[in-house]
């Protein structure tokens, strides 16, 4: 019994920091029905929507044919590193950060290990890391905090994007740098990879493919606010019971109830006079640094719910809960995600990991906040 919990805490650190958080809080503002004000019903419905359709994409193969049809036109390990870290870079904008780490990552070790270069896993994983952190803050699609952040903040995709299109730009120009600056000029000889995802049944694939693509261009609606959320939400649960309803056990849930947790929190914090003043005189006027610090140890998602609750200036705040996913490993709950599937290869060097992870996220955020000041 004592190993589960220990287990579940390793696994869910940020689910349960924020339950002790929210409990704690109720002990200053009493239960109520006004709990439920706190709760932004409509976030996490296009959160569970989107892991939902995602996921389908996921299972159907989508995202692994894709990089197999990529990777037959890479003929050196820089044209490799450039699909590849391209591939987390683009793809984060639509599918998210943390998924498109799962879909990549170990397709990128396995490449690597058909090539004999595990020795060049560290680099890649790295810059593949960081270019879904990256990539994925231009689009209210990207990642979990900036589609909080665009629901509350209720602005244009135009001026979303145009907040954040200067950082997005500056970061592919320094992955690009690296990569070309990198010495990985040696040819690729790549054995023929098997597929996890035979297409023996071409018509159920397109099938399934149109069904998952059309919700999710229903989700982007309710995104654009062209669409009740309630109503997409329905679509999107009925259509997976009918079709594939295994989906639905994959989703994170356990993301969806720290959202709950940290709004039950702040929500109480804001009753409470004292800390709500205290608070709001720290950050107003700081929510770019506030978002950087904050990520760093309770990582963006958390530091964006937190934050925003004391302040109305989001485009700062957008940017540095953004900027703030680079440094540590914990400052984006996604770059964990490249950690854990790197940690279990056989020979792997954690301590090396962690050593260049830490001085190219480093470099990335001092750029980035460069751009910010300048």
């Amino acid at each position: 019994m004592k190993t589960r919990i220990l287990h579940f805490f390793k696994t869910h650190t940020i689910l349960v920091c924020a339950g002790i958080l929210a409990v704690i809080s109720c002990f200053f503002v009493p239960p109520s029905a006004a709990y439920f004000s706190y709760i932004d019903f409509r976030v996490l419905a296009l959160l569970f929507s989107l892991m939902a359709v995602v996921g389908g994409l996921s299972s159907i193969g989508v995202f692994d044919i894709l990089g197999r049809k990529l990777l037959m036109h890479s003929g050196s390990f820089r044209t490799l590193d450039l699909i590849f870290v391209l591939l987390c870079f683009f793809c984060s904008m639509f599918i998210t950060n943390d998924v498109t780490l799962i879909t990549f990552v170990p397709f990128t070790i396995l490449v690597l290990s058909f090539t004999n270069k595990q020795s060049h896993m560290i680099f890649l994983i790295t810059l593949e890391t960081i270019a879904a952190n990256l990539g994925s803050m231009l689009t209210p699609l990207g990642n979990p905090q900036n589609l909080y952040l665009y629901t509350i903040a209720d602005i244009s995709m135009a001026d979303f994007m145009r907040t954040m299109l200067p950082y997005s730009a500056c970061s592919l120009f320094l992955l690009l740098f690296i990569i070309f600056c990198a010495k990985n000029r040696e040819p690729v000889s790549v054995c023929i990879l098997p597929d996890d995802h035979p297409q023996n049944n071409k018509h159920s694939f397109i099938r399934h493919l149109v069904i998952y693509l059309t919700l999710f261009a229903l989700c982007l609606l309710v995104v654009l606010h062209l669409l009740p959320y309630p109503v997409v939400l329905c679509i999107v649960i009925l259509t997976f019971l009918l079709v594939d309803r295994s989906v639905l056990r994959q989703v994170d849930y356990s993301l969806l109830l720290t959202f709950v947790c940290f709004f039950i929190f702040i929500g109480n914090l804001k009753n409470i006079p004292a800390i709500h003043s205290l608070l709001s005189s720290v950050i107003v006027g700081h929510e770019f640094m506030g978002g950087v610090l904050a990520s760093q140890f309770i990582s963006n998602v958390p530091a964006a719910i937190l934050l925003s609750g004391f302040t109305t200036q989001y485009a700062p705040l957008l940017a540095g809960v953004n900027v703030g996913g680079l440094g540590t490993l914990i400052a984006s709950l996604a770059s964990l995600i490249s950690y854990q599937f790197y940690a279990k290869e056989k020979n792997s060097t954690p301590r090396k990991y962690l050593l260049v992870f830490t001085m190219y996220n480093v470099l990335f955020l001092v750029v980035l906040m460069g751009v910010y000041l300048f």
